[in-house]
């Protein structure tokens, strides 16, 4: 059980990248419930997604440069979207989204869109970016071969 965090937007930032990732603009989730649930996603339609998210620039920026830096603790790669939780003054981190949604409907997409990053190319951003880390982890060696019985010499 955690203690919740009264009156926070909920912001949502798309990261794109391997080694050098960027971020998108932010975004807010306007839910038409208490929480963001399945039916304020995707059944009643009252919803709202404002992208870019009405935030001061600082704070803007310090997701993106939050963001980054969880994306690459984490050694993560391709996409992800993280989410955070905004308040008057302080900004949480909620959680990261290796496989974020695709839909018509979702973050992910959108917010590169509006990045200036059509769907068209961000599909081929990742799949280039899957084809480096596929080379990358293809060019590692994973197997090692003792010199021949160093282990039974006395």
């Amino acid at each position: 059980m955690e203690k919740g965090v009264e009156n926070a937007k909920e912001i949502e930032i798309s990261i794109l990248g391997n080694d050098r990732p960027i971020a998108s603009v932010c975004g807010q989730i306007i839910s038409s419930n208490e929480f963001y649930d399945y039916n304020a996603k995707y059944v009643d339609g009252k919803s709202k997604a404002v992208i870019p998210a009405d935030l001061p620039n600082d704070i803007a920026i310090k997701i993106k440069e939050i963001a980054i830096k969880i994306f690459k603790i984490l050694d993560t790669a391709g996409m992800t979207r993280t989410d955070f939780l905004v308040t008057k003054d302080k900004v949480y981190f909620n959680e990261i989204n290796t496989i974020p949604g695709f839909t018509s409907i979702s973050m992910y997409p959108k917010l590169f869109e509006k990045s200036g990053i059509p769907y068209k190319e961000l599909l081929d951003s990742l799949i280039n970016l899957a084809l480096e880390r596929a080379a990358e982890k293809s060019a590692l060696s994973t197997t090692y071969k003792p010199k021949e019985d160093w282990y039974k010499k006395p």
